[in-house]
């Protein structure tokens, strides 16, 4: 894996003339920050030798650097899931090239069903803790120094200081949002109803197929973590109806303004 990353670099770093000081990774729908980014390089994932391709709508597979809320910044335009095909390793070694191009904080964004009965669709949820419900975890496998600790405490994931600065600025714009506990699971199905149950029951807000395995691996890197949910389907008794990977992104584009002002002005303030 450290070779991978190595020949990735190689390959980045003549394209780029600065280290990039947040890396930004845009969920389901969410690309729409995109646009504003003062963008220098963009480079499709299948042209980064050794990179992890996208293959879901919604995700267009891009690697994007540039400036944003005055900070030098690179985002992945569309992430990567486990349901893929990808090994967890692999699914995460963009967060590890991040980390070795510079980066000093991490922002996660994804779209995401709420199972607590406070929330509707199109609401915000910061992530202030998670419960990793996936076939596994980011870091099984040989542990390579660098990365980091092979044991790495997991009793802060999100940073409560950017939380805090997130928390200001939607109240400042009048943004609605909740805090909450996120839950991933490997998917590519949604849940059924029991399992929302299940998922309340055991202490999650929110539950998605993503995220948690990079906010893990950023925690062993030592790069303090944000990320926000988009409340795109319902998983609450009485309030469950059929829902397609259409009507997520269609749901989470409508709102995706909102994520975008946040992390805008978020960046300034980092």
């Amino acid at each position: 894996m450290l070779k991978r990353i190595e020949e990735i670099l190689e390959y980045l770093k003549p394209r780029i003339d600065y280290a990039p000081e947040v890396g930004i990774v845009l969920g389901t729908g969410l690309g729409g920050l995109i646009s504003e980014i003062d963008v220098d390089v963009s480079i499709p994932y299948q042209d980064i030798p050794g990179f992890p391709v996208s293959t879901v709508d919604g995700h267009q597979g891009k690697l994007i650097f540039g400036i944003l809320g005055s900070k030098k910044i690179v985002a992945m335009q569309g992430r990567l899931h486990y349901y893929e095909g990808y090994s967890m390793q692999e699914l995460t070694l963009p967060i590890r090239v991040m980390s070795f191009l510079g980066i000093r904080f991490l922002i996660l964004s994804n779209a995401s069903g709420g199972v607590n009965p406070d929330f509707e669709i199109g609401d915000l949820m910061i992530i202030t803790d998670h419960i990793n419900l996936m076939a596994g975890n980011s870091l099984i496998g040989i542990n390579n120094q660098e990365f980091g600790p092979r044991f790495p405490d997991m009793s802060q994931v999100y940073d409560p200081e950017i939380i805090l600065k997130a928390t200001n600025i939607a109240r400042r714009h009048n943004i609605k949002y909740h805090t909450g506990v996120f839950a991933a699971v490997t998917g590519p199905v949604y849940e059924t109803p029991a399992e929302y149950r299940y998922i309340r029951i055991i202490g999650a807000d929110a539950v998605g197929m993503s995220t948690i395995p990079e906010a893990i691996v950023a925690r062993q890197m030592g790069i303090p973590c944000f990320a926000l949910s988009v409340i795109t389907d319902l998983g609450v008794s009485g309030k469950i109806v059929e829902v397609s990977h259409t009507d997520v992104i269609e749901i989470a584009s409508h709102v995706e303004p909102k994520v975008t002002l946040i992390i805008r002005e978020l960046l300034t303030e980092l």
